[in-house]
């Protein structure tokens, strides 16, 4: 019994296989080698008795050639049914010795797939390189936000980054932008004075945390719809979704989708520099995770995010964070491109753009390894510190990210590709012996006159 499945056309082909093998078996073996010694012995034999030997065998008459038949593979599989009963496995064709060489060649091509994908030992220290320096960098120079009185302070690129919005966006310019007709958008209330749905935790410290109209990425969305809309949607602090109409501010709205989307980037603008300043990207949907009782307070996700917004954690301190990140990605690409080009590549298959493994293999692993290695120290940072506001944010998005992309490539993409290359390899093989049955059959049919059925 099998352990593999035939298709019909497979058990087809094995019947056929097994029929014409025992057929070629059954046909005597002729040693050449003995035959043309003894050819030479009777020769010199002749010649001492005086006959002359023929120089050249005459050819075959052109006009006279015998047919030869080719059977048609209906007729091979007549035959092959009458003779063998049952099913055959393509394995009992083969000795074990042959089956033996059979399984060392899928070895050899299985090492080979996985030698292209296979780490080595520069790869992994490129990937350890970068999760250091990208993790020193978060500790050493973007730090732990503080709020003081002279505003928010952290590590030395923190506050570099911090000045610098500063110094793009002052706050007198701001200021006369917020108060801008161009800036002033129905989503912006501080308070409950001007909704008809009550919404927690809606006030000039945390309007913006619950108001997914100032949230940098989403806002985009809602935002725009909600100056459309003259609306205003929210996830308050209890993580209760509600989007209402405010009236009030029926003037802030827009109907044409591009004013109402320079209206969004100006208010974004305004807000940036505030005391508050602007949540980080998807902030505010952490005000659904009404989840877990963590620390002395028992408090659930949502509450210690909120907590950290109002204590400096916003998207200027966002835009520091994600400095150690792109560090960490920056080194990872360039010594993989440097070790292509090292490696014979040339320099437009060594850009590596790409994350895919199949145009840039490991590539993609070593963004995970690198990523997961930035986390794992940022992990033993929370931990130690026992303060929330260490989590690097963005550098737990690029470890999600590249999790998933390693997850799918290993359960999902990987087994496609390898599946692939060892067909193809034995493609190749396949077609030099058709190539050499081809060059014999042609050898072969050259004196006879070929007829299929």
């Amino acid at each position: 019994m099998s352990k593999y499945h035939y298709s019909e056309l497979e058990k087809q082909i094995n019947k056929v296989l097994a029929y014409n093998s025992e057929k070629a078996s059954d046909i005597c073996t002729i040693d050449l080698a003995r035959t043309d010694k003894n050819i030479k012995e009777s020769e010199l034999l002749l010649a001492s008795l005086g006959y002359r030997i023929p120089e050249k065998v005459s050819k075959v008459d052109k006009k006279h050639k015998p047919v030869l038949v080719v059977k048609s593979w209906e007729s091979l599989c007549v035959e092959a049914e009458k003779a063998i009963s049952g099913e055959v496995a393509l394995e009992d064709l083969f000795t074990e010795s042959e089956l033996k060489e059979n399984r060392a060649e899928l070895k050899k091509i299985n090492d080979e797939f996985k030698f292209i994908y296979k780490l080595d030992k520069y790869d992994i220290s490129i990937c350890a390189v970068a999760a250091l320096v990208g993790a020193l960098i978060d500790i050493v120079l973007v730090g732990i936000p503080q709020k003081g009185y002279d505003g928010i302070k952290g590590g030395t690129l923190s506050n570099y980054i911090r000045d610098y919005f500063e110094k793009q966006y002052p706050d007198e310019d701001m200021q006369k932008l917020a108060n801008s007709k161009i800036s002033k958008v129905p989503y912006d209330a501080q308070d409950n004075r001007n909704t008809t749905i009550n919404v927690e935790g809606l006030s000039a410290y945390y309007h913006r945390i619950v108001s997914l109209g100032h949230d940098p990425l989403l806002g985009f969305v809602f935002g725009v719809l909600d100056i459309l809309n003259g609306t205003m949607t929210t996830i308050d602090k209890n993580g209760k979704f509600v989007s209402q109409l405010m009236e009030n501010y029926a003037d802030r709205t827009e109907i044409d989708i591009v004013k109402a989307l320079i209206k969004q980037i100006n208010h974004l603008k305004s807000d940036i520099n505030t005391s508050m300043g602007l949540p980080a990207p998807l902030m505010s949907l952490f005000n659904l995770l009404q989840l877990g009782s963590i620390g002395e307070y028992e408090q659930t996700i949502a509450d210690i995010v909120q907590g950290m917004y109002a204590e400096g954690y916003d998207f200027i301190h966002f835009c520091s964070m994600s400095v150690p990140v792109m560090i960490t990605e920056l080194i990872i690409r360039i010594g993989y491109s440097l070790k292509r080009i090292k490696e014979g590549y040339s320099v437009k298959e060594s850009i590596p753009f790409s994350g895919n493994n199949n145009k840039h293999p490991k590539l993609g692993t070593m963004l995970f390894i690198g990523h997961a290695g930035c986390s794992a120290i940022n992990a033993g940072k929370v931990y130690f510190t026992k303060n929330p506001m260490a989590i690097n944010y963005p550098q737990w998005i690029a470890f999600a990210k590249y999790s998933y992309t390693e997850l799918r490539w290993g359960l999902i993409q990987k087994p496609a590709i390898k599946k692939a290359y060892i067909d193809g390899r034995i493609n190749e093989e396949l077609d030099d012996v058709f190539k050499s049955i081809d060059e014999s059959f042609d050898s072969l049919s050259e004196d006879y006159i070929v007829v299929f059925e």
